[in-house]
């Protein structure tokens, strides 16, 4: 019996050391919902087969019968669990198939980045201002560096690279800062425009461009059109069911994005007064092993809806994943943009905030002529003159 009980202890002590090192490795990885009752109920059911072996009477065949059926299901759980995520996964899009910046990247091999059809009229050789943006703008800006700059590497994940893309948020927080000269963004949240006061930076907006703001669902969702009404209503919590918009008897699933991005501050202006309703959350893994609840990514559910603008979401549209909302019965493209019939058209715009770099006021000029806006046409956005 002595034998037994260290025996017992030791083995004991293995599996709690090691559900240990599991419940850790699971935190550190964002995914403790699952992992960490799995490897307590786990731990804790092997520890009681061992002492219902060790100090029992049970026959062998019950043990071992009872051990292979935990087992099977142990590994339903974790084959279920690993199927479920890859599902979900699966559903992400938008934010995480955005742009793939290297395929636009000025003076690369294979480059996708739009050209101009002549030579172009205005050149900058030395002290080149330094450019940031939103990510659905990196084309623009990147074929505008490739028509006005030198050759050479321009890395767009450095944050000291002449045509840098940092995202619309961290380009506001860059040019506000003073580490940037001119980023090329939708227009600033509030909370950007208090930042850049409480600094005394200006924010300077030159309109370059118009975009459609636009909404998205499941391909097979039956729901074609809404109102702006509607899209208030659905984002403020009082439609919750797309049968009260003419769909199916389901619960909608209203998507949002990251605070001070540009879509999530168009949203923000279309609604107005009209307050938004909290955003489905995911846990996601922060520094030092912590889980903190983040905005949800959008997921294709056949009863989800999301936004952004139309350059993000065209290639999803054009694969069949997901479809256009017309708004108040006008499709989202580039003629009811170019004619002002779609209803939530905006424009983007070159900001500044005081930049002391002598080449900055001539960039925007120029982008302003017929050179810069018919690269703003060929990256498939629709100019502003």
């Amino acid at each position: 019996m002595g034998v037994k009980i260290v025996y017992f202890i030791f083995f004991t002590g293995l599996i709690v050391s090691g559900g240990f090192f599991g419940i850790v490795v699971a935190t550190l990885a964002g995914e403790p919902t699952f992992y960490i009752p799995f490897i307590v109920v786990t731990g804790a059911s092997v520890i009681a087969f061992m002492f219902l072996a060790f100090f029992t009477a049970i026959k062998k065949r019950t043990m071992t019968i009872s051990a292979a059926v935990f087992s099977c299901l142990a590994a339903i759980a974790l084959v279920g669990n690993w199927g479920y995520n890859a599902y979900i996964d699966s559903l992400k899009m938008v934010t995480n198939r955005g742009v793939d910046l290297y395929d636009y990247q000025p003076f690369e091999e294979g480059t996708k980045v739009a050209t101009l059809e002549n030579e172009s009229s205005f050149h900058i050789e030395d002290e080149l201002p330094m450019m940031d943006g939103a990510t659905a703008l990196y084309p623009v800006y990147a074929a505008f560096a490739q028509a006005l700059y030198p050759e050479k590497e321009y890395d767009p994940y450095e944050y000291q690279s002449e045509v840098a893309s940092t995202q619309t948020d961290v380009a506001y927080e860059r040019l506000i800062n003073g580490d940037t000269d001119v980023i090329f963004v939708a227009g600033p949240s509030e909370s950007q425009v208090m930042h850049s006061e409480r600094v005394n930076r200006e924010l300077n907006l030159t309109p370059i461009g118009r975009e459609a703001f636009v909404f998205f669902v499941n391909s097979e969702n039956p729901v074609d059109s809404l109102t702006v009404e509607e899209i208030q209503g659905i984002y403020s919590g009082e439609i919750t069911n797309w049968s009260e918009v003419g769909g199916e008897d389901e619960s909608i699933r209203a998507f949002q994005r990251s605070a001070d991005s540009g879509s999530q501050t168009a949203l923000e202006n279309l609604m107005g007064s009209t307050p938004l309703m909290d955003p489905p959350t995911e846990d996601v893994a922060s520094g030092m092993g912590g889980i903190i609840s983040d905005t949800a990514d959008y997921h294709n559910y056949s009863n989800a809806i999301g936004y952004s603008f139309r350059y993000f979401s065209t290639e999803m549209v054009q694969n069949g994943d997901i479809k256009h909302i017309e708004i108040e019965g006008v499709y989202p493209d580039k003629d009811s943009i170019r004619n002002e019939t779609y209803p939530i058209a905006a424009e983007f715009y070159a900001v500044t905030a005081g930049s002391d770099n002598p080449h900055v006021d001539d960039l925007i000029d120029w982008v302003l002529t017929s050179e810069g806006q018919e690269l703003i046409e060929k990256s498939g956005y629709v100019p502003i003159n």
